[in-house]
Protein backbone atom coordinates (compact mmCIF):
# COMPACT_ATOMS: atom_id res chain seq x y z
CA UNK A 1 0.00 0.00 0.00
CA UNK A 2 1.35 3.42 -0.95
CA UNK A 3 2.57 5.52 1.95
CA UNK A 4 1.02 8.94 2.54
CA UNK A 5 3.37 11.92 2.87
CA UNK A 6 2.09 14.58 5.23
CA UNK A 7 3.25 18.21 5.33
CA UNK A 8 2.21 20.95 7.68
CA UNK A 9 3.07 24.23 6.02
CA UNK A 10 6.67 23.93 4.83
CA UNK A 11 7.50 21.19 7.33
CA UNK A 12 7.38 17.51 6.40
CA UNK A 13 5.83 15.34 9.09
CA UNK A 14 6.91 12.14 7.35
CA UNK A 15 5.33 9.26 5.41
CA UNK A 16 2.66 7.13 7.10
CA UNK A 17 0.37 4.25 6.35
CA UNK A 18 -3.36 4.84 5.91
CA UNK A 19 -4.08 3.37 9.34
CA UNK A 20 -1.47 5.60 10.99
CA UNK A 21 -2.97 8.69 9.39
CA UNK A 22 -6.47 7.70 10.45
CA UNK A 23 -5.29 7.15 14.03
CA UNK A 24 -3.36 10.44 13.92
CA UNK A 25 -6.49 12.33 12.84
CA UNK A 26 -8.46 10.67 15.62
CA UNK A 27 -5.83 11.51 18.23
CA UNK A 28 -5.26 15.06 17.00
CA UNK A 29 -1.70 14.44 15.81
CA UNK A 30 -2.76 15.35 12.28
CA UNK A 31 -5.17 18.08 11.22
CA UNK A 32 -7.66 17.78 8.36
CA UNK A 33 -5.96 20.79 6.77
CA UNK A 34 -2.50 19.11 6.63
CA UNK A 35 -1.38 18.78 2.99
CA UNK A 36 -0.74 15.20 1.89
CA UNK A 37 0.35 13.29 -1.17
CA UNK A 38 0.82 9.67 -2.19
CA UNK A 39 2.00 7.96 -5.35
CA UNK A 40 -0.40 8.43 -8.28
CA UNK A 41 -1.72 11.86 -7.19
CA UNK A 42 -1.15 14.93 -9.40
CA UNK A 43 -1.18 17.47 -6.54
CA UNK A 44 -0.97 17.77 -2.79
CA UNK A 45 -4.39 17.86 -1.06
CA UNK A 46 -5.65 18.38 2.50
CA UNK A 47 -6.31 15.18 4.37
CA UNK A 48 -9.98 16.14 4.56
CA UNK A 49 -10.25 15.65 0.78
CA UNK A 50 -9.06 12.06 0.91
CA UNK A 51 -12.19 9.87 0.55
CA UNK A 52 -11.05 7.48 3.25
CA UNK A 53 -10.52 10.33 5.74
CA UNK A 54 -13.58 12.42 4.89
CA UNK A 55 -15.69 13.18 7.99
CA UNK A 56 -19.15 11.56 7.93
CA UNK A 57 -22.17 13.81 7.64
CA UNK A 58 -23.19 15.07 11.07
CA UNK A 59 -26.23 13.43 12.58
CA UNK A 60 -28.52 14.78 15.26
CA UNK A 61 -27.55 13.52 18.72
CA UNK A 62 -30.12 11.49 20.63
CA UNK A 63 -32.27 13.57 23.01
CA UNK A 64 -30.72 13.90 26.45
CA UNK A 65 -32.68 13.82 29.71
CA UNK A 66 -33.91 17.32 30.49
CA UNK A 67 -33.61 18.55 26.92
CA UNK A 68 -36.40 20.98 26.08
CA UNK A 69 -36.35 21.10 22.31
CA UNK A 70 -34.96 19.72 19.10
CA UNK A 71 -34.34 21.55 15.83
CA UNK A 72 -36.16 20.29 12.78
CA UNK A 73 -36.45 21.76 9.30
CA UNK A 74 -39.74 23.42 8.46
CA UNK A 75 -41.58 23.29 5.17
CA UNK A 76 -40.05 26.61 4.09
CA UNK A 77 -36.54 25.30 4.63
CA UNK A 78 -35.89 27.24 7.83
CA UNK A 79 -35.56 25.72 11.29
CA UNK A 80 -37.94 26.02 14.20
CA UNK A 81 -37.97 24.82 17.81
CA UNK A 82 -40.21 21.87 18.56
CA UNK A 83 -40.34 20.67 22.16
CA UNK A 84 -39.25 17.14 22.88
CA UNK A 85 -42.36 15.36 24.20
CA UNK A 86 -42.36 14.91 27.98
CA UNK A 87 -38.89 16.48 28.30
CA UNK A 88 -40.15 18.77 31.06
CA UNK A 89 -40.97 22.43 31.57
CA UNK A 90 -38.37 25.08 32.48
CA UNK A 91 -39.51 24.68 36.09
CA UNK A 92 -37.95 21.20 36.07
CA UNK A 93 -34.58 22.79 35.21
CA UNK A 94 -34.55 25.49 37.90
CA UNK A 95 -31.23 24.29 39.31
CA UNK A 96 -29.56 25.14 35.99
CA UNK A 97 -31.70 28.17 35.04
CA UNK A 98 -32.17 29.64 38.51
CA UNK A 99 -35.35 29.63 40.58
CA UNK A 100 -36.80 32.96 39.41
CA UNK A 101 -35.87 32.51 35.73
CA UNK A 102 -37.33 28.98 35.64
CA UNK A 103 -40.59 30.25 37.15
CA UNK A 104 -40.93 33.16 34.70
CA UNK A 105 -40.03 30.99 31.68
CA UNK A 106 -42.62 28.38 32.69
CA UNK A 107 -45.28 31.04 33.25
CA UNK A 108 -44.61 32.62 29.85
CA UNK A 109 -44.59 29.25 28.12
CA UNK A 110 -47.88 28.09 29.65
CA UNK A 111 -49.68 31.37 28.95
CA UNK A 112 -48.36 32.02 25.43
CA UNK A 113 -47.84 28.46 24.12
CA UNK A 114 -50.05 26.15 26.20
CA UNK A 115 -50.11 23.35 23.62
CA UNK A 116 -46.31 23.33 23.49
CA UNK A 117 -46.03 23.56 27.27
CA UNK A 118 -48.36 20.68 28.09
CA UNK A 119 -46.83 18.54 25.35
CA UNK A 120 -43.44 18.97 27.03
CA UNK A 121 -44.79 18.61 30.60
CA UNK A 122 -43.78 15.41 32.36
CA UNK A 123 -46.72 13.26 33.37
CA UNK A 124 -44.98 11.94 36.47
CA UNK A 125 -42.24 13.01 38.82
CA UNK A 126 -43.99 13.65 42.11
CA UNK A 127 -46.61 16.09 43.38
CA UNK A 128 -44.28 18.37 45.33
CA UNK A 129 -42.60 20.32 42.51
CA UNK A 130 -45.75 21.28 40.57
CA UNK A 131 -47.54 22.05 43.86
CA UNK A 132 -44.72 24.42 44.85
CA UNK A 133 -45.05 26.20 41.51
CA UNK A 134 -48.82 26.55 41.98
CA UNK A 135 -48.49 27.82 45.55
CA UNK A 136 -45.97 30.49 44.51
CA UNK A 137 -47.94 31.77 41.53
CA UNK A 138 -51.34 31.33 43.15
CA UNK A 139 -50.33 32.95 46.44
CA UNK A 140 -48.88 35.97 44.68
CA UNK A 141 -52.04 36.59 42.69
CA UNK A 142 -54.48 35.75 45.49
CA UNK A 143 -52.71 37.86 48.13
CA UNK A 144 -52.62 40.91 45.83
CA UNK A 145 -56.29 40.32 45.01
CA UNK A 146 -57.20 40.17 48.71
CA UNK A 147 -55.22 43.37 49.34
CA UNK A 148 -57.13 45.09 46.53
CA UNK A 149 -60.42 43.96 48.04
CA UNK A 150 -59.34 45.03 51.52
CA UNK A 151 -58.37 48.49 50.28
CA UNK A 152 -61.71 48.79 48.46
CA UNK A 153 -63.55 47.60 51.58
CA UNK A 154 -61.61 50.10 53.69
CA UNK A 155 -62.41 53.02 51.42
CA UNK A 156 -66.09 52.04 51.23
CA UNK A 157 -66.33 51.66 55.01
CA UNK A 158 -64.82 55.05 55.73
CA UNK A 159 -67.20 56.70 53.29
CA UNK A 160 -70.19 55.29 55.20
CA UNK A 161 -68.80 55.87 58.75
CA UNK A 162 -69.35 52.33 60.02
CA UNK A 163 -69.16 51.00 63.55
CA UNK A 164 -65.39 50.78 64.45
CA UNK A 165 -65.89 47.30 65.95
CA UNK A 166 -67.46 45.98 62.73
CA UNK A 167 -64.70 47.64 60.72
CA UNK A 168 -62.06 45.92 62.90
CA UNK A 169 -63.65 42.49 62.44
CA UNK A 170 -63.79 43.01 58.66
CA UNK A 171 -60.11 43.95 58.56
CA UNK A 172 -59.10 40.88 60.60
CA UNK A 173 -61.04 38.67 58.19
CA UNK A 174 -59.13 40.00 55.18
CA UNK A 175 -55.81 39.63 57.04
CA UNK A 176 -56.63 35.99 57.82
CA UNK A 177 -57.42 35.37 54.15
CA UNK A 178 -54.00 36.76 53.19
CA UNK A 179 -52.23 34.62 55.78
CA UNK A 180 -54.03 31.41 54.85
CA UNK A 181 -53.94 31.98 51.07
CA UNK A 182 -51.29 29.26 50.44
CA UNK A 183 -53.31 26.71 52.44
CA UNK A 184 -56.49 27.62 50.56
CA UNK A 185 -54.64 27.11 47.27
CA UNK A 186 -53.34 23.67 48.28
CA UNK A 187 -56.79 22.51 49.39
CA UNK A 188 -58.40 23.92 46.26
CA UNK A 189 -55.90 22.21 43.94
CA UNK A 190 -56.43 18.76 45.45
CA UNK A 191 -60.23 19.11 45.38
CA UNK A 192 -60.26 20.51 41.84
CA UNK A 193 -57.87 17.84 40.55
CA UNK A 194 -59.86 15.03 42.16
CA UNK A 195 -63.16 16.27 40.71
CA UNK A 196 -61.71 16.81 37.23
CA UNK A 197 -60.00 13.41 37.17
CA UNK A 198 -63.22 11.71 38.25
CA UNK A 199 -65.11 13.55 35.50
CA UNK A 200 -62.46 12.50 32.98
CA UNK A 201 -62.91 8.89 34.06
CA UNK A 202 -66.69 9.20 33.67
CA UNK A 203 -66.44 10.51 30.08
CA UNK A 204 -63.64 8.06 29.17
CA UNK A 205 -60.92 10.68 28.78
CA UNK A 206 -58.60 9.68 31.64
CA UNK A 207 -55.76 7.96 29.76
CA UNK A 208 -53.19 8.69 32.47
CA UNK A 209 -53.02 8.67 36.28
CA UNK A 210 -54.36 11.23 38.78
CA UNK A 211 -50.86 12.71 39.00
CA UNK A 212 -51.05 13.85 35.37
CA UNK A 213 -54.30 15.71 36.04
CA UNK A 214 -52.84 17.16 39.23
CA UNK A 215 -49.75 18.48 37.40
CA UNK A 216 -51.89 20.11 34.69
CA UNK A 217 -54.00 21.91 37.31
CA UNK A 218 -50.90 23.04 39.22
CA UNK A 219 -49.12 24.53 36.22
CA UNK A 220 -52.35 26.08 34.93
CA UNK A 221 -53.23 27.71 38.25
CA UNK A 222 -49.67 28.80 39.04
CA UNK A 223 -49.39 30.50 35.65
CA UNK A 224 -52.80 32.17 35.38
CA UNK A 225 -53.46 33.29 38.97
CA UNK A 226 -50.75 36.02 38.94
CA UNK A 227 -53.09 37.85 36.51
CA UNK A 228 -55.33 38.51 39.53
CA UNK A 229 -53.12 41.57 40.06
CA UNK A 230 -55.04 43.25 37.22
CA UNK A 231 -57.56 45.51 38.99
CA UNK A 232 -61.30 44.87 38.60
CA UNK A 233 -61.28 42.63 35.50
CA UNK A 234 -58.41 40.33 36.57
CA UNK A 235 -60.72 37.84 38.27
CA UNK A 236 -62.83 37.44 35.11
CA UNK A 237 -59.75 37.00 32.90
CA UNK A 238 -58.42 34.34 35.27
CA UNK A 239 -61.74 32.49 35.41
CA UNK A 240 -62.07 32.22 31.62
CA UNK A 241 -58.40 31.56 30.86
CA UNK A 242 -58.16 28.90 33.57
CA UNK A 243 -60.92 26.90 31.87
CA UNK A 244 -59.14 27.22 28.51
CA UNK A 245 -55.78 26.15 29.98
CA UNK A 246 -57.39 23.21 31.77
CA UNK A 247 -59.00 21.98 28.54
CA UNK A 248 -55.79 22.33 26.51
CA UNK A 249 -53.58 20.90 29.25
CA UNK A 250 -55.73 17.86 30.01
CA UNK A 251 -56.20 17.07 26.31
CA UNK A 252 -52.44 17.19 25.63
CA UNK A 253 -51.34 15.47 28.84
CA UNK A 254 -53.89 12.63 28.65
CA UNK A 255 -53.63 12.51 24.85
CA UNK A 256 -57.40 12.34 24.49
CA UNK A 257 -59.82 14.23 22.27
CA UNK A 258 -60.73 17.77 23.22
CA UNK A 259 -64.49 17.09 23.22
CA UNK A 260 -64.24 14.64 26.11
CA UNK A 261 -62.06 17.05 28.07
CA UNK A 262 -64.46 19.98 27.57
CA UNK A 263 -67.34 17.77 28.71
CA UNK A 264 -65.35 16.69 31.78
CA UNK A 265 -64.46 20.30 32.68
CA UNK A 266 -68.09 21.45 32.44
CA UNK A 267 -69.60 18.28 33.92
CA UNK A 268 -69.58 19.58 37.54
CA UNK A 269 -71.41 22.71 36.40
CA UNK A 270 -73.91 20.62 34.43
CA UNK A 271 -74.51 18.35 37.43
CA UNK A 272 -74.92 21.32 39.80
CA UNK A 273 -77.33 23.10 37.46
CA UNK A 274 -79.25 19.90 36.86
CA UNK A 275 -79.37 19.15 40.57
CA UNK A 276 -80.52 22.68 41.33
CA UNK A 277 -83.21 22.42 38.69
CA UNK A 278 -84.39 19.11 40.18
CA UNK A 279 -84.48 20.58 43.68
CA UNK A 280 -86.49 23.55 42.39
CA UNK A 281 -89.01 21.20 40.72
CA UNK A 282 -89.37 19.14 43.89
CA UNK A 283 -89.67 22.27 46.03
CA UNK A 284 -92.36 23.94 43.94
CA UNK A 285 -94.07 20.60 43.36
CA UNK A 286 -94.22 20.06 47.10
CA UNK A 287 -95.65 23.54 47.66
CA UNK A 288 -98.29 22.88 45.00
CA UNK A 289 -99.25 19.55 46.59
CA UNK A 290 -99.52 21.16 50.03
CA UNK A 291 -101.65 23.96 48.65
CA UNK A 292 -104.05 21.48 47.08
CA UNK A 293 -104.19 19.52 50.32
CA UNK A 294 -105.00 22.63 52.34
CA UNK A 295 -107.70 23.63 49.85
CA UNK A 296 -109.46 20.36 50.51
Amino acid sequence: MAMIHVNRGATSLGAFSEEDVREGLRAGRFAPTDLSWREGMANWQPLSQFPEFAAPAPTAPPPQPGATSTITPSAAGSTSEIPAPRSGLPWDQRQEKGFFNAFIETLQMVLSKPTTAFTAMKREGGLGEPLLYAVIGGSFGLIVYFLYRFAFHLAWSFSGRPDPFVHLLGGIGWILLVIFAPLLIVIGIFINSAILHLCLMIVGGAKQSFETTFRVICFSLGSIDPLLVIPFCGVFIVAVWRIILSCIGLARAHETDTGRVVLAVFLPLIVCCGGGFLVAILFFGGISALSQHWNY
